[in-house]
């Protein structure tokens, strides 16, 4: 990977979040009223993901290039859970807003905020990247590397995202259980599709760790796999039933969204499904996998540009038409993650 490429990998998730940012002021300050209010909120909230990613291109990229020094297996995890945290005490503060919109907006930024800490997590096990090389080219029963991290260490970075996956679908259920108000109706199934991303992640921390610590074996080759594409099919399933299963006005835009986050467990899929394919075999098809989320992007964006035309007639398509938009940055962002993972795993570094 020569330098000017590992600029631009490193600049998407950077470029990406400054879209969801300017983006999400852009709409908040559009307008007093609450679909402004909690569009322009969630949109924010999303560069937190963003700089996350930042911190996973960064981690795998230095190390790549042979400019990874100790410092920065301190400086990244710390920039990323900062801005995790941040962003999920911001949505608690949020959602005890005096509006039905903050009480919307805080849930789901607060949501946002785990999947950041979740993506942090990625980064940190990542920070022994290159190990996943060097123990493709030994066998299994070598055994962990004397340089690798320890086995509980791996363990508490699976249980982050699988911690957050757990708090979040609690959280969606207690809403849920009064859905008949429509901000607890709309928080609960939105809250719902995040823990769905968190659950997905779980496969990409546990993928990562076990390759860096040569635990990866064939049994599990495409289980990780599976995991994202059923957590993504249930995201987008359960959004599709949101949207036909009643005609309430407020079903539009937990039914909408969902979908989109379906999309980006779909995003998800492609570094799972990538390291999964490449570990001990050659796969002739690697440079291809990248196209993954770039299509998942495409597929938010023409989905957002459709809503935003309904909104003309049905406001109620407002919101979803603006976080979709975001949504397709974070895919995007993700094009810039499985870019690096098939250049560190092909020997193109």
């Amino acid at each position: 990977m020569n330098f000017a490429i590992s600029i631009l990998f490193r600049a998407i998730p950077l470029l990406m979040g400054a879209v969801c940012l300017s983006f999400g002021w852009y709409v908040f300050a559009g307008g007093d009223d609450p679909a402004h209010r909690t569009a322009g909120h969630v949109l924010v909230s999303l560069t937190a993901i963003c700089i996350a990613l930042f911190t996973t291109a960064a981690m795998i990229i230095r190390q790549l290039t042979r400019t990874f020094g100790p410092l920065w297996k301190v400086v990244l995890p710390v920039l990323g859970y900062g801005v995790a945290a941040t962003t999920a005490v911001w949505g608690l503060v949020l959602r005890g807003g005096p509006s039905n919109a903050d009480f919307v907006a805080g849930h789901v930024v607060f949501g946002v905020g785990l999947i950041a800490a979740c993506v942090t997590t990625v980064a940190v096990a990542s920070s022994a990247f290159t190990l996943i090389t060097a123990n493709a080219a030994r066998r299994h029963e070598d055994g962990p590397p004397a340089d690798a991290y320890g086995r509980s260490v791996l363990v508490a970075l699976i249980c982050v995202p699988a911690v957050c996956a757990l708090v979040l679908i609690v959280w969606a259920s207690v809403l849920l259980t009064d859905s008949a108000e429509a901000p607890r109706y709309v928080a609960g199934h939105v809250m719902m599709g995040l823990g769905a991303i968190c659950a997905s992640l779980i496969s990409l921390v546990a993928t990562v760790g076990r390759q860096v610590r040569n635990e990866f074996d064939e049994p599990e080759r495409w289980a990780w796999t599976l995991w994202v594409l059923l957590m993504g099919s249930a995201a987008i399933l359960w959004g599709v039933v949101v949207l036909v299963a009643s005609d309430r006005p407020e079903r539009l835009a937990p039914g909408c969204i969902l979908i989109g986050l379906g999309l980006v467990c779909y995003s998800i899929i492609s570094k799972v499904f990538l390291l999964a394919s490449v570990w001990r075999r050659h796969f002739e098809l690697a440079n291809r996998v990248p196209l993954i989320p770039v299509f998942t992007c495409l597929a938010c964006l023409f989905f957002a540009a459709f809503l935003a035309e309904a909104a003309i007639t049905d406001p109620g398509f407002f919101i979803p038409a603006r976080v979709l938009t975001g949504l397709g940055a974070v895919c995007f962002t993700l094009f810039s993650i499985v870019s690096i993972l098939e250049a560190g795993t092909s020997g193109k570094s």
